[in-house]
């Protein structure tokens, strides 16, 4: 999950190399003109988007015509070097007025716009619709746009869907307010980054080759025996179309509002994104940019390192006990950045607790794959005392199995049923709150690896591990900013997983 935006507004990772030239600007809004959009068959400028289709479609002759593309992006990534800026992506201007002045050019009246509330207006003496379609720097107008594609009637379905499924634990209140008549529509603020970079990581993996038991006491215990090599890859990695948010109320991980959610229901198919139009919010709300470059660096430098130390997992098949890299380095030859919209239906909720602490809750769903995440208000009363029941009834189980077991192995186990209470309040806690819910940028990332090279040098067999992986193995981790889950921890720090699936598997 994400941390507050402040922490990364000074990259300083050493371990990436993000030298580059002086940024070159590309200009993406070329030839776009305020005022009107005009149908390119009737010359109505009534247009909409049909989200069907994803097209632009008049609303007086109802002809569609296909989205523009972006111009002047670089789209093979093999030839990207230095910094190329689009120019919807440059830093805001903070002194820039929200409100402008559109002069209509069907009968010359001049309507105003405040881009902090709609990038289109109405002429209110000709009704000509007037759009926002040069770029002006405050953020209002972005690179691309991604347009809707689900329609609401399934979204609210989705979000209903999901609801549905956590029906018990809900809070009572929150089932008699729940309605998905206040979904909307939102555009929200990314940054699209394409990275041409250099990866070399080295350290250490191990291979079992061996694995039996040994009596202890009374009890049997599992050891292994394992062959250790120096390991060490490089490789040119392309990285195509890594997805940031850009506003600093999502990059904030707040206590008062659950913006994980937002984030978690990435990845979208920026590679179908369209040149900007101002026709194609026309219906649905959106946010502004309020977040530069510079301020971005840090949390992209990370997980561009993430997206390699997991592509390079992909020559790592015989280490089975895992890796443990000692030295990341990346070198990042050129990168690309535009920003762009991308398309949320968005259910928000926000629940008064008892001691007065406002608490927002969203249920989110990507309007182009359909992803659906979200955050329950829970009835904690009812959640405890279940919890309480199952916890009384796992510890008869656990003493049981310490009477009946007690000169085997197996007694380790009785320990689950006596917290069995406390386990099973933590699963229903994250499934309804969702807390850890995030975007897998690791493994969800479009990227490739080339010209590998690959060193794996033997250097001696370890033998009587307790451990069923390698100590301190860290090639299926990501950064600390990201973070694995609290269950990911446990079964990687502690093997419990492995604990818990022999078990099952011997009953």
């Amino acid at each position: 999950m994400q941390e507050d935006v402040n922490n990364f507004e000074n990259p300083s990772d050493n371990n990436v190399d993000n030298s580059t030239n002086e940024a070159k600007i590309v200009q993406t809004d070329k030839d776009a003109k305020d005022g009107q959009t005009k149908c390119p068959k009737c010359g109505s400028t009534d247009i909409s988007l049909n989200s069907g289709t994803g097209k632009l479609r008049c609303n007086f002759c109802r002809h569609e015509f296909e989205p523009e593309k972006v111009s002047g992006i670089e789209t093979d990534l093999h030839k990207l070097e230095g910094e190329l800026i689009a120019s919807g992506a440059q830093d805001i201007i903070a002194d820039v007025e929200d409100v402008l002045t559109l002069k209509c050019s069907s009968c010359g009246a001049e309507v105003i716009v405040d881009t902090s509330e709609t990038t289109q207006a109405r002429c209110h003496w000709c009704r000509n619709t007037l759009s926002v379609n040069q770029q002006i720097p405050n953020g209002s107008v972005p690179d691309m746009v991604l347009p809707f594609k689900l329609k609401k009637e399934d979204a609210k379905a989705e979000i209903e869907k999901f609801v549905g499924n956590r029906q018990f634990f809900a809070h009572p209140k929150f089932k008699r307010e729940f309605t998905t008549q206040n979904v909307m529509g939102v555009y929200l603020p990314y940054m699209v980054i394409d990275i041409n970079a250099h990866s070399k990581l080295s350290g250490q993996g191990e291979h079992e080759v061996r694995r039996y038991t040994r009596k202890v006491g009374d009890n049997e215990k599992t050891y292994y025996d394992a062959n250790l090599y120096n390991v060490e890859r490089e490789f040119d990695l392309l990285i195509d179309d890594l997805t940031i948010e850009s506003s600093s109320d999502k990059l904030n991980n707040m206590h008062d509002k659950t913006n994980n959610i937002i984030n978690s229901i990435m990845p979208f198919d920026t590679e179908n994104g369209a040149k900007w139009n101002a026709n194609y919010l026309k219906g649905y709300t959106s946010e502004k940019r309020d977040i530069n470059i510079e301020q971005l660096k840090n949390i992209v430098n990370n997980q561009a390192k993430d997206i390699a130390r997991f592509k390079a997992n992909e020559t790592l098949i015989q280490y089975d006990r895992g890796v443990k890299w000692a030295d990341e380095q990346l070198n990042i030859k050129g990168q690309q950045w535009e920003a762009a919209y991308l398309p949320v239906w968005l259910y928000s909720y926000q629940q008064v607790k008892n001691n007065g602490k406002k608490l927002l809750h969203y249920v989110a769903v990507n309007a182009r794959t359909k992803e659906t995440m979200g955050s329950i208000p829970i009835h904690m009363p009812k959640l405890f005392g279940v919890s309480a029941i199952i916890e009384l009834v796992g510890i008869v189980i656990s003493l049981f199995l310490f009477l009946s077991l007690y000169d085997n192995d197996y007694s380790w186990y009785a320990w689950i049923f006596a917290l069995a209470g406390f386990i099973y309040f933590a699963y229903i806690y994250y499934r309804y709150r969702n807390t850890d819910a995030r975007h897998y940028h690791e493994k969800e990332t479009k990227a490739t690896m080339e010209n590998i090279q690959e060193v794996d040098e033997f250097v001696t067999t370890l033998t009587g591990l307790s451990n069923s992986k390698m100590s301190g193995a860290n090639n299926t981790k990501v950064s600390s900013k990201w973070g694995n889950s609290i269950f990911d921890k446990l079964v990687d720090e502690n093997n419990i997983l492995d604990e818990i699936l022999k078990y099952i598997s011997k009953l």
